[in-house]
């Protein structure tokens, strides 16, 4: 497989995003398309993983708060479809989430399922650390999330930051 394409998600997508939800999260509370249309509308930055056809194999999304020089990012959502999972669709998606953070130089956080080891393997592997728990946070399944945080990328703890 080719890398795959990311590009700033599509209005036409969305209804996709909604159906990759109800497949990656049934026992929680998937998104719906009104969720997604909601953070679009709000602004928000949204991204697509397509593959050489153009379809939609991933998404995410981020928000920034705060200014200069308080500016924190939160990743809102971030998925893969199941047939891609282990291709490097994550990977590529997060890291342009990072350079719109980094170009912010927003500290980064998120939150992820306790057990979900293949996403915390992937946080962690772009300067992510476990910061604290969240218990019962995904409803209705009551699984608990870590709360993970990457510094500011001109914070001296940043990855690639600081004296080697």
């Amino acid at each position: 497989m080719s890398a795959p394409f990311v590009a700033k998600l599509r209005r036409s997508d969305l209804k996709r995003c909604a159906e990759l939800e109800q497949v990656l999260f049934p026992g929680d509370d998937p998104w719906s398309l009104e969720s997604f249309v909601a953070e679009i509308d709000r602004g928000h930055y949204y991204l697509g993983a397509y593959d050489a056809d153009e379809n939609l194999i991933g998404y995410a999304g981020l928000s920034l708060a705060g200014k200069p020089p308080e500016v924190d990012a939160e990743v809102h959502t971030m998925a893969v479809d199941p047939a891609q999972q282990g291709r490097g669709v994550g990977a590529a998606l997060l890291r342009r989430l990072l350079a719109r953070a980094d170009e912010h130089r927003a500290t980064t956080f998120l939150e992820v399922r306790t057990d979900n080891d293949p996403a915390i393997a992937l946080y962690r592997k772009h300067g992510f650390e476990i910061v604290g728990l969240r218990k019962r946070y995904y409803q209705p399944s009551g699984a608990d999330a870590h709360t993970m945080r990457r510094p500011a990328a001109d914070s001296p703890t940043a990855e690639g930051g600081g004296p080697s």
